[in-house]
Parts: C-alpha cells; structure tokens; sequence
C-alpha cells in the first residue's frame, strides 16, 4: 500500500474519480496549507484562509502506479 496526496479546486468531485480508478483502496479529503488552524469548510471556501482542498488516495502501487493517478 502507499499513500499520495492531491490538492484540487474542489475535492468532492477529485475525490470521486479517484474512487474509480483500480488499485485506490481508499480515499481521505482535507485541507492543506493555509494558516488558519482547524478551518471549516465554510471557511475555507472564502479563499481567506490560504488552504487548499486535498484528497489523499491509498493505493496499491502493483495494480496502479503512480503515475496513472
């Protein structure tokens, strides 16, 4: 198993596509950088904040290299 992670505009729909593709265990969405502590989504979405939206994928590198993610 490995990890990566990918920050997107909008992770609902990154992280729906992700779920599709084979060898993806799992997904996880949060925010990453920024300077605001423990953001909300709400927060967040006023692009006030400095994050951005990420989805770390769990996936088994022998059914799907990295760089088909």
């Amino acid at each position: 198993m490995a990890k990566a992670t990918f920050a997107a505009g909008c992770f609902w729909g990154v992280e729906a596509a992700f779920r599709r593709i084979p060898g993806v265990n799992g997904t996880r969405v949060g925010y990453i950088g920024g300077k605001t502590a423990n953001p909300t989504y709400k927060e967040v979405c006023t692009d006030t904040t400095g994050h951005a939206e990420a989805v770390e994928v769990d996936y088994d590198p022998a059914k799907t290299p990295y760089s088909s993610l």
